[in-house]
């Protein structure tokens, strides 16, 4: 959960932005060009914070359903009837206990994802409820309320990364910038 992902979602597109440091339970920072936070894979832009194992899955082994003609008359509906449960499956087929109880962070959150499909823009959190904000923008770990204030009070999303890692030691670049157009 030690770490920056905003997405903001606009008329023509999403936009997802990451930082790059991975921090462990012991407090060792990783940087590496191979960890990307933002992954695509099958038209989805994928972005995941929190415990390493299920974002593993989701960006690495995880094939998503093909978003059909019919399915882009609503998104939402797809995410949860279709998209949620293939990622179950394939996260329970890869070790993962949505059963297990694991209170590391102090929020008590274990994982979750910003996912862009078809130019939308989608929070999942760690029992892969679908949420979308009101105000087009979205955040997840550590940093995201600082960035997400910055972007509130006017900044852009680069710069509003750039606060995030001003503020808080579990943030830094370089950012990894994607966009999905519509």
């Amino acid at each position: 959960d030690m770490t920056t992902i905003i997405g903001v979602e606009y008329e023509d597109r999403a936009l997802l932005l990451a930082d790059n440091q991975v921090t462990d339970d012991n407090g060792l920072i990783y940087r590496h060009p191979q960890m990307k936070k933002i992954t695509e894979r099958n038209g989805f832009l994928i972005a995941g914070a929190g415990e390493v194992s299920p974002c593993d899955i989701a960006n690495h082994i995880w094939a998503p359903p093909k978003v059909t003609a019919k399915d882009r008359d609503d998104i939402y509906h797809f995410m949860i009837t279709k998209a949620m449960p293939s990622l179950r499956k394939c996260m329970e087929e890869n070790g993962y206990n949505f059963n297990e109880d694991h209170d590391k962070s102090k929020d008590g959150m274990r994982f979750q994802f910003l996912m862009a499909v078809g130019g939308e823009i989608f929070d999942i959190d760690q029992d892969l409820a679908v949420m979308k904000s009101e105000h087009n923008t979205y955040g997840i770990g550590s940093g995201s309320p600082y960035a997400l204030g910055a972007i509130h009070a006017g900044a852009k999303p680069m710069k509003a990364m750039e606060v995030a890692a001003k503020l808080t030691a579990f943030t830094s670049g370089p950012y990894q910038e994607e966009i999905q157009y519509k």
